[in-house]
């Protein structure tokens, strides 16, 4: 699946980038420590260091594909055409910062995703 483009900014000029969602298990000294990250600066052994930086590697692709799974079907009911309240694809794309036709992909995602775990 391709990568969502960023939105321009409502208000003219470049696009906008979302910081990201700040990692609420990270204890609040590291936030103020750029250094630090989930402590593995700490970690000497470099077999030691490699391992536990793959763990982190391999459960942030796992959360990530999750989180995309998520942001699917939370389009795919905003656009779902029974909703009194239902939002065209483009305010979901401005909304995700996605571009117009990968909003269109992920409602069919979505869609596709929400079907699998309907029992027939």
């Amino acid at each position: 699946m391709p990568e969502p483009k960023p939105a321009p900014d409502p208000r003219g000029g470049a696009p906008r980038r979302r910081r990201p969602a700040p990692l609420l298990f990270e204890p609040p000294e590291a936030v103020s420590d750029p250094e630090h990250f989930f402590d593995l600066e700490s970690i000497e052994d470099p077999r030691e260091l490699l391992g536990r930086a793959t763990e982190l590697a391999l459960a942030f692709r796992a959360a990530a594909d999750r989180a995309m799974e998520f942001q699917a079907v939370a389009a795919a009911q905003l656009a779902d055409p029974s909703r009194f309240d239902r939002l065209p694809d483009e305010v979901i794309a401005e909304r995700a910062e996605w571009t117009a036709d990968y909003a269109r992909k992920m409602i069919e995602f979505g869609r596709e995703l929400m079907a699998d775990r309907t029992p027939e």
